[in-house]
């Protein structure tokens, strides 16, 4: 049996009753963008924080049916972003740079496996030197390149350790559509690739996933200015596992689903923006199935 986590990055292979084997899957937790997940904000200085909490009782296995497992999770987690952007530097685009500090606290319980740990740390940072951003009348487009550091803790003991113990690669690109010219109707998709290093001290590469989140939304301006719609995501593995340590059926990739409503509004006396949405995942296979309520600020200075 072949059990992921990408949530927290973190599940326990088990082969037989004796050996205990722990194992990856990518790095990237979808569900914390907005309607507008494609588009780059205005030249300036940012801070954003997400607040993500995340709940899964059901484990779904590599056929995509429910596992006979007593399988709990419970993840929160508090991301702090710090995003510069300049207006116009190259190819008519602005440029940004972007650093992601995740603090997480898991509780995962799989009784049939003997695994009951929780833990609270600093996850993986993500360090984002490249952002090109093209906002045009009718459309706006988005390029960026990541690197995604192992510095949470990890020890293979520990199945709810907040770090991953090895290196990402990851390329960013999608763009906005907007249906009228004051630009209140609007979808946008934004598609995310990671290419995975070899975990430290285990010759295991993860295989390489493709993450897209979408929303669809409606924007209504008043003294503040509101946005209401629907969002979602969509995640696979592509390609499979290597290495002499992959025990389980590499040939069995994992995907998930999920869909939900979303609500923001922006004060522009504070220029702060307040966001909230609700994630509903369906059609899992080979990894948990649970829902996901984020609550994010974004401040501009």
């Amino acid at each position: 049996m072949k059990l992921k986590l990408s949530i927290i990055g973190l599940f326990l292979f088990v082969l037989g009753s004796t050996n205990v084997f722990s194992q990856e899957t990518g790095h990237y937790t979808p569900g914390v963008q907005g309607l507008k997940v494609a588009s780059l904000p205005p030249p300036g200085f940012y801070y954003i924080m997400h607040n993500v909490y995340y709940t899964a009782d059901t484990y779904y296995d590599g056929n995509g049916d429910k596992a006979p497992i007593d399988f709990d999770i419970t993840v929160f987690a508090n991301v702090h972003r710090f995003l510069y952007v300049w207006e116009d530097v190259i190819f008519g685009a602005n440029y940004g740079v972007h650093v992601l500090v995740p603090t997480t606290y898991t509780d995962i319980s799989i009784s049939d496996f003997g695994v009951n740990d929780n833990k609270f740390g600093v996850g993986d940072i993500v360090i984002e030197p490249l952002i090109l951003s093209w906002n045009k009348q009718k459309f706006d487009a988005i390029v960026a390149l990541a690197a995604i550091a192992p510095t949470g803790s990890y020890d293979v003991n520990e199945a709810a350790s907040p770090g991953k113990s090895f290196w990402s690669t990851m390329l960013t690109f999608g763009g906005t559509y907007y249906f009228n010219e004051s630009k209140s109707w609007h979808a946008s998709i934004l598609n995310r690739y990671e290419i995975h290093g070899e975990k430290k001290d285990f010759d295991v590469t993860p295989g390489d996933d493709l993450t897209f989140e979408w929303g669809i939304g409606k924007t209504i301006v008043s003294d503040q200015i509101w946005g209401v719609g629907v969002g979602g995501y969509a995640h696979w593995q592509l390609t499979e596992d290597k290495g002499n340590d992959v025990l389980y059926d590499s040939s069995v990739k994992d995907k998930v689903f999920a869909i939900g409503p979303e609500v923001t509004c922006y004060i522009p006396k504070a220029k702060l923006n307040l966001e909230l949405r609700g994630q509903f995942e369906f059609g899992a296979v080979d990894r948990p199935q649970g829902t996901k309520f984020c609550f994010s600020l974004f401040k501009n200075f």
